[in-house]
C-alpha cells in the first residue's frame, strides 16, 4: 500500500498515511487532530539487487563549433 506524506498547517507537524490509491487525494488529520493538512510532493527512489556501478555521467561537450567558444554568436 502507498504511503503519503502529509504536513499540518496548525501545528506544523509532517506525518504518513498509508492508504489505498484510490484514497490518494482523500484530505487527512493530523496526529494532533487538526484538518488543515497539505498532501506533500514526495519522490520515488528505486533500488535494484545487486552491485552495478552507477553509470557514468555523459561527457561535456569540447569547445569549438558555433556558440562553443567560437565567438560566433
Amino acid at each position: 500500500m502507498p504511503n503519503y506524506s502529509f504536513r499540518c498547517r496548525s501545528c506544523g507537524d509532517t506525518f504518513d498515511v498509508n492508504r489505498p490509491m484510490a484514497q490518494s487525494s482523500d484530505p487527512a488529520s493530523c496526529p494532533a487532530g487538526h484538518d488543515d493538512t497539505v498532501k506533500l510532493l514526495t519522490t520515488f527512489a528505486a533500488v535494484g539487487r545487486g552491485s552495478a556501478p552507477a553509470p557514468a555521467p555523459a561527457p561535456r561537450p569540447a569547445g569549438g563549433g558555433c556558440c562553443g567558444g567560437g565567438g560566433c554568436c
